[in-house]
Parts: C-alpha cells; structure tokens; sequence
C-alpha cells in the first residue's frame, strides 16, 4: 500500500544563473540558508541552480580581451530556468550584469537585478546620499551599470584608481576565483580612499569580494555595503520568506 500522491506545492523555486563564479554562486546559497528565518528544512526557499562554470569571462569580454561573448550563453541558461518551471530569477555576479538586456529578452518571468537591489540598499543606508564608491571587477567598472543605476538618483560613483583597481583585482583573481584565502587589509585600505574622496557607502559590487566580506567579517564594518548581501535578502522576501 502507497501513501498516495505527494502534496503538489504550488510555489514554484527561484532559479539561480550560477558558476560566474562557482564559489560566489556557492556562498550565495549558503547566505540564502543562513539568512532564512526558518526552524526545519522545509521552511527554507526552493531554488533551482545551473552551476555553469564554463560561462565565457565576462570582464575579458568587457574590456576587449576577448571576443567570446557570454550574453547569449547567460539568455540561453536563463531559459532553461525558466522552461523548469521557476518564479523568477536571480544572478549572483555583478559583471554579468552588463549582459542583463540579453537575459531579460530570452525571458517572461522576472527577473532581480544584484545592481537594482544594491543601489536601493545604499540610498536607505545614507539617506542623502552623493557619492558611493565602488570596488569590482575592470569590467564591472567598465560596463557602468553602477554608474548608469545611481545616476538616476544624481548619485555619482567614485572607482579606484589604477594601482588600487589592480589591489583589488589580486584579491578577486588571485585570491577567491584562485582558492586562496582573501586578505581583507587591501580592500579596507582601498575602500578609505575611497571614502577620504567623498563616498558615503562603499559598495562591493563583485561576488567574490563578497565571498572575502563574510569571511572576513567586513559586513559589519562601515561604509562597507555588499551586494549580494542584498541580493539574498531581496531573493528571501521575493520568495515569500522572512530573512532572520
């Protein structure tokens, strides 16, 4: 004798572009976990994840180091989310974002953009706000999808400079996409620059930094505010959740 039919449940899981890069994409889930205000596993959000690791590179694509275009590849994935049935989608990668109006057009659910949620975060932080610094990736800085969001607000961003940049840069390349431990001592001095230059907020608009602030504890540090932070959080209550 069988129990019968399982109980359908008729919220569908959010579906997660993920693998740019794996291990932010992993720390993603992990905070999405860590963040839900549930007591038992079945109060947690269901989410489907296509983990694609071998999505082109986006910031060589950006700046012009590569040819291998990774927008049609994220559309085609985004599809594939949604053809499984998903209620809206997610992305945790800043840099992918530049390739957001290719995701968007092979798509009818919606989808939550990491840079929207970001830049709605920094102006409730610092009301006021005039100036937030950014520290990401050459192409994040290069697409200007923080630049173009917070200029609707009359908000400027402010970026490092070259030599900082390649500081940064060393701990997302070299450090967390390599697998070794992130130092946490560059991006604080990066990021006082950038405050002694008028930022209120310091926005850290790359995943992988993001996998160095939970390490290292920088999310409770002023002016540091992390994107995919917000993009969990924004993922939980999107979902129908409450973030603990």
């Amino acid at each position: 004798m069988t129990d019968g039919p399982a109980p359908h449940d008729e919220t569908p899981p959010v579906g997660v572009i993920g693998g740019v890069g794996p291990l932010a994409t992993a720390y993603f889930l992990q905070r999405v976990v860590q963040l839900t205000q549930a007591e038992r596993d079945q109060e947690h959000v269901d989410l489907v994840v296509l983990n694609h690791a071998t999505v082109p590179d986006r910031t060589d694509f950006v700046v012009g180091r590569s040819t291998l275009d990774p927008g049609p590849v994220l559309a085609r994935d985004a599809r594939r989310l949604e053809r499984f049935g998903v209620s809206f989608l997610v992305m945790p990668c800043n840099t992918a974002h530049y390739f957001t109006q290719q995701v968007l057009d092979a798509i009818t659910v919606p989808f939550v953009s990491i840079v929207d949620v970001t830049v709605a975060a920094a102006r409730r932080r610092a009301p006021g706000l005039t100036k937030v610094g950014l520290l990401a990736t050459a192409g994040t800085v290069a697409s200007g999808v923080y630049d173009d969001a917070f200029a609707v607000h009359g908000i400027e961003v402010v970026t490092p400079d070259e030599a900082d940049q390649a500081r940064v840069n060393a701990v997302i390349y070299d450090q967390v996409k390599a697998g070794h431990p992130a130092d946490p001592d560059e991006l604080r001095a990066v990021a006082a620059g950038l405050v002694r230059r008028g930022a209120g907020v310091v926005v850290l608009g790359c995943t992988e930094l993001s996998v160095a602030a939970v390490d290292h504890g920088l999310l409770d540090e002023p002016p540091f505010l992390d994107s995919m932070d917000e993009l969990v959080r924004a993922t939980i209550t999107r979902a129908g959740h409450r973030v603990r």
